[in-house]
C-alpha cells in the first residue's frame, strides 16, 4: 500500500513538474496521431499522459494539420480520396469532403478560411471552404501534384509536379496558373523565405535542391547533394536551411542568402525529420535507425546526448507550449514525449500501428 502512495505522489509531481503555464483550469492540450496502419487517429492527453481515444478516420490517414480558431483537425485518407474533419470538442470526424484520388497533405490560409489540398491521383488541386467543407474551386496542375504550399505572404501557391519535374505557381485568389518552371527530377517538398522571395525544392531521386526566384519565376539553381534530402527545416530568420540527408547520416546545411551549401554535419546514423525550437537555436532530429532523437546546439554545430525513443522514429513535431517534444515510433507504435527543458524522456504512450504523422492541439 505505501509502494503504491508513494508512486502516486511521484506521479503527481512529474506531472505538475512539466505541466505547461498555459494550460489553465478547462484547457487541454492533445496531440493526434495518425495511425497509417489501422486508419485511426490516436488521440493522446499530453497532461494525463495517456490515449484517451482512438478514432477511425480511413485508410492511410497523413497530412495533419490543426485549425485553432474552430477547434479541428482535418487530414486526409490517401487511400480513400478525401479530406476528413474532426472536431477536437467532439472527438468525432463531423465531415468527409470528396478531393480526388491520393490526396497526400492539407494547407490552410493564414485567417483559416480556406484549405488547400492537392489530388496526386487526379492531377488537380482543390481549395475548400473551412467554414462550409465544401469545394469553392478545382485547378488543373502537372502530373502528380505532390503538395500545395502557400507562401507566407498568402499570395501565391506553389505545386511541384513529380511526374513532369515542374514547380507550378498559381495565384492563391483566382487559382490561375501564373508560371510552371523546370526543377530537379521528380520534386516533392517546399520550403519558402519568410519574405515569400525565394522557394526550396527537394529532389530525392535526383539528390538535389532546387532554388527558385519567385519574384521573376525562375530557376536559379540545383544543388546537389551527396545523398537523396529527406526533411527540410528552415531557421525562423530564414538564414539557414537544414536537410536531413539519411543515407549520408548527415545534414546538409544551406545559406539561403548566398543559395550555397554552407557546410555539413554528422549527426547519426539515418537522421530523417526535425523541429526547431521557437528561437531557433535548438535543431532535434529523428534518427531512425537507431531508436533515438538527436538535439543540436545548432549555432554552435555542436551534437548533445541523444535521448532515446521506440523503434523507428521518424516523424516529430512540437507541442503548441514549446516545452514538448513529440515523436511517433513506427516500428514499436507508440508516442515518445520529450521534456525539451531537461532533455529527457517523460513517457511512452501506446498508440496505434505504424503511426506516421502528429500534430498538437491546445483548446
Amino acid at each position: 500500500m505505501l509502494v503504491a502512495v508513494l508512486a502516486a505522489i511521484a506521479g503527481w509531481q512529474v506531472l505538475r513538474e512539466y505541466r505547461p503555464p498555459m494550460l489553465k483550469a478547462g484547457v487541454r492540450l492533445y496531440a493526434y496521431i495518425a495511425n497509417g496502419g489501422d486508419g485511426t487517429i490516436s488521440v493522446v492527453d499530453l497532461v494525463a499522459l495517456k490515449t484517451i481515444a482512438t478514432i477511425p478516420v480511413g485508410p492511410i490517414p497523413s497530412g495533419l494539420h490543426a485549425l485553432p480558431p474552430r477547434k479541428e483537425i482535418w487530414g486526409v485518407s490517401t487511400d480513400g480520396g478525401y479530406a476528413w474533419v474532426m472536431s477536437a470538442d467532439t472527438g468525432r470526424v463531423s465531415t468527409r469532403i470528396t478531393v480526388g484520388p491520393f490526396p497526400s497533405a492539407v494547407e490552410f490560409s493564414a485567417d483559416g478560411q480556406r484549405a488547400y489540398i492537392a489530388s496526386s491521383g487526379s492531377n488537380q488541386i482543390v481549395r475548400i471552404d473551412t467554414a462550409t467543407k465544401q469545394v469553392s474551386s478545382r485547378a488543373r496542375t502537372g502530373r502528380r501534384p505532390w503538395l500545395a504550399r502557400l507562401t507566407p505572404n498568402g499570395r501565391l501557391l506553389l505545386v511541384p509536379n513529380r511526374d513532369d519535374s515542374t514547380l507550378q505557381i498559381f495565384d492563391a485568389q483566382t487559382f490561375e496558373t501564373l508560371s510552371t518552371i523546370g526543377v530537379a527530377e521528380h520534386p516533392e517538398q517546399v520550403v519558402v523565405l519568410p519574405d515569400s522571395s525565394v522557394a526550396f525544392v527537394s529532389a530525392a531521386d535526383a539528390k538535389e535542391i532546387s532554388v527558385v526566384d519567385l519574384r521573376r519565376n525562375v530557376l536559379l539553381s540545383n544543388l546537389q547533394l551527396g545523398g537523396a534530402p529527406h526533411a527540410m527545416i528552415l531557421k525562423p530568420d530564414g538564414g539557414e536551411l537544414y536537410v536531413t540527408v539519411p543515407n549520408l547520416h548527415a545534414i546538409e546545411i544551406i545559406n539561403t542568402w548566398t543559395t550555397e551549401i554552407a557546410e555539413s554535419m554528422l549527426v547519426g546514423l539515418a537522421p530523417e525529420s526535425g523541429v526547431l525550437s521557437a528561437n531557433g537555436e535548438s535543431l532535434y532530429l529523428s534518427d531512425s535507425a537507431a531508436g533515438r532523437v538527436l538535439p543540436i546546439a545548432i549555432g554552435a554545430r555542436h551534437l548533445a546526448s541523444p535521448i532515446t525513443v521506440g523503434r523507428e522514429p521518424v516523424t516529430c513535431k512540437m507541442d503548441p507550449s514549446g516545452e514538448l517534444l513529440l515523436v511517433a515510433n513506427e516500428e514499436s507504435n507508440d508516442l515518445a514525449v520529450i521534456r525539451l527543458r531537461t532533455s529527457s524522456l517523460l513517457t511512452m504512450v501506446p498508440v496505434g500501428s505504424h503511426p506516421t504523422d502528429i500534430v498538437a492541439l491546445l483548446f
